[in-house]
């Protein structure tokens, strides 16, 4: 596999990292327990900036050209029901970001809000992650040459330039600590 799709599918266990936290707190919350708020931002913040704007960008901007290029079919076929989940985990983004509001001004309703769209979201992400490693990075990996893998190596670079010196790193050590803190 090419180091380009090596690279995404780490990421994908950084972000797993973040979901078992996710459960984690998902459970305390269920149980009545308090979380701190901070930590609830923490972890959108991260699913936010690191999954959603980084990880599926890298995928968007750089790998679905190459392979729409290659025939792969975009609206009605694989790539345009990838773009179409990557919205949906968008959207649950939004929805536990909108809880969060509700939790830090006591409103009794948040906490339930909140662990039905994490919950909703991990399920969904941990389903999308295994579709496309199991379906597009293998059909990739067998479709690109070495010219593609020449400019998903520069647009990974750049997507990694655009999200700061050392972010990558830092994203890796905040997800273990998310773990180490919150998973059961």
């Amino acid at each position: 596999m090419t180091r380009s799709l090596h690279s995404l599918k780490h990421e994908h266990r950084i972000i797993e990292r973040v979901l078992r936290a996710l459960d984690g707190i998902c459970a305390r919350l269920e149980w009545g327990q308090h979380v701190p708020p901070a930590v609830l931002s923490q972890i959108v913040d991260f699913i936010g900036a690191f999954a959603n704007h980084y990880h599926h960008g890298k995928e968007e901007d750089y790998l679905f050209p190459i392979l729409r290029r290659h025939g792969l079919a975009h609206g009605g076929g694989p790539l345009g029901a990838i773009e179409r989940e990557h919205r949906i985990e968008s959207e649950l983004t939004k929805e536990m970001i909108y809880a969060i509001e509700g939790y830090r001004d006591l409103d009794p309703a948040a906490r339930e809000l909140f662990v039905d769209a994490a919950r909703r979201y991990s399920s969904h992400l941990l389903t999308h992650m295994d579709k496309e490693e199991a379906i597009l990075f293998r059909l990739a990996d067998e479709i690109i040459d070495d010219q593609d893998k020449a400019a998903l190596s520069e647009g990974f670079t750049q997507a990694s330039v655009n999200l700061g010196a050392g972010a990558r790193e830092k994203y890796d050590e905040v997800a273990s600590e998310l773990e180490r803190e919150w998973a059961l």
